[in-house]
């Protein structure tokens, strides 16, 4: 839970911003930045807001009968109480009348990840008096960042994810050079059994799909639609997991049942190289203590895609916020296609960097690999990533 230490450079952060506080709201675990801002013992079905004042003690407004999930709530910190809505509206007109307030809302819905707060609520608040901006900057810094312990976990699972596809391809070429190749499904589950025994978990996945079916970004196999990886193919395998409580690895690895045509050779060499290019640009500014956005790494990443010819076929954003819960997070994202990406890369944030190309009928090819930042500059994962298309 948000404690005296946490506040400490929080209020720091709101008082530069030229903030007066930050206004969390949540109702019914709608909005994942109060839940891991504040980490109540148990989820409140009614309406809250916490104040945190750029001095002073935050305070709370809570609902009468859910005290519970309150109990470690500091007793120096004010805790008010309502029950019914004119005691909750007259109440927050107390707390943030006259004020500055930053709340989880992106003007225009720029982007979508932090447009939390639903528009009625957005109206009570000014109507109370204060005015409302973006909490896009506190989120990044507060909540998105990475721990020393997020990193550790985040580099053990992205070498073991590393490893365990590139064995699966190795499985796909013998299988199909032995005369019984595979199918997606059957490999798709021989990865979910290597990751159970290398004590990783994952959501939902991983993407294993031929030429044709990946040329659909979000193509998954099953027993009732599946193909069989055969000699000549394209393979591209798209697979995230994670310890227990730690941070995914997410990668894309590709590779070719033989040698690949010429025009297959220019799509993998196209996203490769716009994969190089985001890295380029990353290494170059953070590593010389230089801002950089989100959106501005994209531009440069898809810029190499549409000068080799293929602007047609990118269908989506670089890449994607991996925040210290969530493998589509909070923090900044690698887009200014999607979205309208402005945040910096500040030291603590994450995200996956996979440029792709999607030529439908035809071929599908991405290439993913993670980064995060330090205070030096930008780590990338894993540490030996993909330099040339697998020929297995």
């Amino acid at each position: 839970m948000l404690n005296a230490e946490k506040l400490v450079p929080l209020q720091a952060a709101i008082d530069k911003a030229g903030l007066d506080g930050w206004l969390i709201f949540d109702f019914h675990g709608l909005n994942p930045v109060a839940l891991g801002m504040l980490e109540l013992h148990g989820m409140a079905t009614r309406r809250i807001f916490v104040f945190i004042p750029r001095s002073g003690a935050p305070v709370a407004l809570t609902h009468a009968i859910e005290q519970g999930p309150w109990r470690d709530w500091p007793a120096e910190w004010e805790k008010l109480k309502y029950s019914g809505w004119r005691e909750l509206e007259s109440q927050l007109r107390e707390m943030v009348s006259g004020k500055t307030v930053a709340m989880e809302y992106s003007p225009g819905d720029a982007v979508p990840y932090l447009d939390r707060i639903p528009a009625g609520v957005i109206e009570m608040v000014r109507d109370a008096g204060a005015k409302v901006v973006s909490s896009a900057d506190l989120v990044t810094r507060f909540y998105a960042v990475w721990s020393e312990d997020n990193v550790a976990s985040h580099e053990r699972a992205s070498e073991i994810v590393a490893s365990i596809a590139k064995n699966a391809m190795n499985r796909a070429g013998d299988a199909a050079k032995s005369g019984q190749p595979l199918t997606e499904y059957q490999l798709q589950q021989w990865i979910l059994g290597e990751f159970a025994a290398k004590n990783l978990s994952t959501d939902h996945g991983p993407i294993v799909a031929i030429g044709p079916n990946a040329s659909n970004p979000h193509y998954e196999p099953t027993l009732e639609h599946d193909a069989t990886i055969n000699a000549g193919d394209i393979l591209l395998i798209d697979l995230w997991a994670k310890e227990e409580n730690g941070v995914f690895a997410d990668q894309t690895w590709m590779a070719s049942l033989g040698q690949p045509g010429d025009k297959k050779k220019r799509v993998w060499e196209a996203v490769r190289d716009a994969r190089d290019a985001a890295i380029a640009i990353l290494r170059e500014r953070l590593d010389a203590g230089k801002s950089l956005s989100g959106g501005e790494v994209d531009d440069v990443t898809r810029e190499v895609i549409v000068s080799r010819g293929f602007g047609a076929w990118v269908l989506h954003r670089t890449g994607h916020s991996i925040d210290s819960r969530d493998l589509h997070g909070s923090g900044p994202h690698i887009d200014n296609l999607e979205t309208r990406e402005d945040r910096m890369l500040v030291p603590g944030v994450g995200f996956s960097i996979e440029p792709g190309i999607y030529i439908a009928g035809d071929v599908g090819m991405r290439s993913e690999v993670n980064a995060y930042v330090t205070d030096s500059g930008v780590v990338i994962t894993p540490h030996e990533y993909q330099k040339e298309l697998l020929i297995v």
